[in-house]
């Protein structure tokens, strides 16, 4: 038997009584796609994609990414811990990118797989690198670079008993062509290269330090 109308049976409604009142379909959070159980808009969205997906995201390239970015770093970085990765944001150098998050106290699933950089690349790098801390050294803002120099400079460590120019060249200029799209060069004109702060990201001083040696020491092996 049912109560009539308006009689108070004396059991507290609402929020009052541990439930949550129910909400409007239209106050609803719009899916994005069939089934979607994600709670992010879909600019958010597009930018922790990008994050996954390449190795930086630049501010200089992508400024509406990078605006969203910071506006929302709070809730990206959180997603991105939930997968072991940290998210590194570089507000001087206008750069954010992603570390695999490894422990010897913790049993860490790998996600982020080791991409390196092969021997010209490596080579161009590290004389990217070299210019871009003397520019800046003599107070210069920017350091940029030809093609013709790029290949002179990084052609002296190979091997000197290699005596096919041509294919040593064009293993230079593909490591060029991996490192233009990765942002750490900016093709200004055919051959003219200005050299992106990313490059004190990728080769801290430390390391730069460290492969120069290296380099070195192949040098007086090989003489």
């Amino acid at each position: 038997m049912s109560e009539p109308d308006g009689v108070d049976d004396g059991w507290p409604v609402g929020t009052a009584a541990g439930f949550i009142d129910p909400v409007s379909m239209e106050e609803d959070p719009a899916e994005l796609f069939a089934g979607d159980a994600g709670t992010l808009d879909a600019e958010v969205r597009r930018v922790l994609v990008q994050l996954l997906r390449r190795k930086f995201l630049l501010a200089e390239k992508n400024p509406a990414q990078w605006r969203t970015l910071l506006e929302n770093q709070q809730i990206i970085e959180s997603r991105m811990h939930d997968l072991f990765v940290r998210l590194v944001v570089d507000h001087d150098r206008g750069v954010a990118y992603k570390q695999q998050v490894r422990s010897v106290e913790l049993d860490v699933p790998i996600l982020l797989k080791d991409d390196p950089y092969t021997r010209a690349e490596t080579l161009v790098l590290i004389h990217l690198r070299t210019v871009f801390q003397r520019e800046r050294g003599t107070g210069e803002t920017s350091a940029r670079v030809d093609i013709e120099e790029l290949e002179q400079t990084v052609l002296t460590y190979f091997d000197p008993h290699d005596h096919n120019l041509a294919r040593r060249q064009q293993e230079v200029r593909n490591a060029v062509q991996r490192l233009v799209p990765e942002g750490l060069l900016a093709e200004e004109s055919a051959g003219r290269y200005r050299i992106t702060p990313l490059v004190e990201v990728v080769l801290s001083t430390e390391k730069l330090a460290e492969l120069d040696q290296w380099l070195r020491g192949r040098n007086e092996a090989t003489a």
